[in-house]
């Protein structure tokens, strides 16, 4: 199911076409009280039950044992320029139930290395010493602009 218009055919050889799927799907962070077997997707209001399974499924080789979906309105607000009453957009949320043996664990993507943290310091100090050598060197100029040094 997808409403893009692909090129029937294009000149020169290899036709090259790349089919993208209309559908987008976004990990959420799942709420606390959630079994670990269950992960909660941000999806595109056009995806249905079948079509998150199958996206799960086909793509990713992820096996896919229930799908539920919830449509939460969007907030009701007063647009404080005009005074207009403007609707936020619906979201969708998919819960996706994996096998009993499969725990999900959301993915820690902000984890630090103590190397990073190293490296880090390290060009901090090599910046600010480049920098206290460019106010050395200008002390003498208070009025020529910073792109214009020798």
């Amino acid at each position: 199911m997808s409403t893009r218009w692909y090129p029937i055919y294009q000149r020169g050889n290899p036709q090259l076409r790349v089919f993208l799927p209309n559908f987008w799907m976004k990990l959420v962070h799942p709420p606390p009280k959630q079994l670990p077997n269950t992960v909660h997707f941000h999806c595109s209001m056009e995806m249905t039950k079948y079509d998150i399974r199958n996206y799960l499924e086909k793509i990713y080789n992820v096996p896919v044992i229930d799908v539920r979906t919830k449509i939460i309105l969007g907030k009701f607000r007063k647009d404080l320029g005009k005074g207009y009453v403007v609707k936020d957009d619906d979201i969708k949320y998919a819960y996706v139930t994996l096998p009993k043996d499969t725990k999900f664990v959301f993915p820690d993507i902000f984890e630090k290395s103590k190397d990073a943290d190293e490296e880090h310091l390290k060009s901090l100090e090599e910046a600010k010493k480049t920098f206290k050598n460019y106010i050395h060197r200008n002390k003498s100029r208070p009025d020529v602009p910073s792109w214009f040094s020798i």
